[in-house]
């Protein structure tokens, strides 16, 4: 039950227990290959993250959760992406860090991982990112050991109704806490040498309008299972209504000033004080990538 492949797959939580190699699709809707839509150097993650050169980021298609408002729809949901196998990801990942990339980082890559692991061995001479929705299983995370570096979840929820209506996982709430406990586990407090991570959790929440109590259980949860500084929050202000809850109040509008200023002060009161920031501004399409094959097929821009 715990293998890592695509027969009866039980890699994420989903359990879907389908045979991927006999064409059957489970709750991802991805084939038994990876599918990627971009691998480019990317400019727009956290500066520990992307530095001055660029983060080597590989957007995989597919996703385990069916996020309502999800920005990368096009690649979430519809699928958009050109099949690989794990020689070509090796490729670019190869591509990546000669072009100067800071690190190699898997977007949405769990559903993946039979193809993905083959392709990081031997290791990389730079440190692998694994961005992620937080809703990993534990049994799975255990065979990433040694092979993840940075680990770059979200926290999305506290609140497991919304979880339910959002991202259609009423378990996400206690299956991200499990995960990202394991993260941690792994890779211990977060280390960074010239103003770069190197190794450690970065935990993303994201602040969704008309919730300040959702992110505010996100943030007690982190300050009561870590100690002080050892890992790095990302707060998000960035949310811009898209897909379903677009046309649901309150996911119809960005979030308020009121709102960010009201779950910083909380991230602030909990001595959450190492990790970053968002300004309105972020609040924008323009830092979605373009979904074009970039970097993943050889005559894509």
């Amino acid at each position: 039950m715990n293998s890592l492949d695509y027969a009866a797959c039980t890699l994420c939580p989903r359990m879907c227990g389908v045979d991927r190699t006999a064409g059957q699709r489970g709750f991802c809707g991805m084939p038994a290959f990876p599918v990627a839509a971009r691998a480019a150097a990317h400019y727009w993650e956290e500066p520990v993250i992307s530095g001055e050169y660029g983060s080597g980021a590989v957007f995989f298609s597919g996703c385990t959760l069916r996020c309502k408002f999800c920005q990368n729809y096009e690649i979430s949901t519809q699928k958009h992406g050109f099949s690989l196998d794990s020689a070509r990801l090796r490729e670019i990942f190869e591509n990546l860090i000669a072009q100067g990339c800071h690190n190699v980082n898997l977007v949405t890559p769990t559903h993946f991982l039979p193809d993905i692991l083959p392709a990081l061995e031997p290791k990389l001479p730079v440190p692998v990112v694994y961005n992620c929705g937080g809703y990993e299983r534990v049994e799975t995370l255990k065979a990433l050991e040694g092979k993840v570096d940075v680990w770059l979840p979200d926290m999305k929820y506290s609140d497991p109704a919304l979880a339910r209506v959002l991202s259609a996982a009423p378990d996400y709430v206690e299956t991200a806490k499990a995960a990202i406990l394991e993260m941690y586990r792994q890779t211990g407090p977060c280390v960074l040498e010239k103003g770069l991570l190197k190794r450690g959790v970065l935990i993303r929440h994201l602040i969704l309008p008309g919730q300040v109590d959702n992110s505010v259980g996100v943030l007690e949860w982190i300050a009561d299972n870590f100690p002080k500084g050892a890992v790095g929050v990302s707060l998000m202000s960035q949310y811009v209504p898209m897909g379903p809850a677009a046309g649901v109040p309150p996911f119809d509008r960005r979030i308020t000033r009121e709102e960010y200023d009201t779950v910083l002060s909380w991230m602030y009161l909990l001595g959450l004080d190492t990790g970053f920031l968002q300004g309105p501004e972020a609040a924008s399409l323009e830092y979605v990538p373009e979904f074009d094959g970039s970097g993943v097929v050889f005559n894509a821009p």
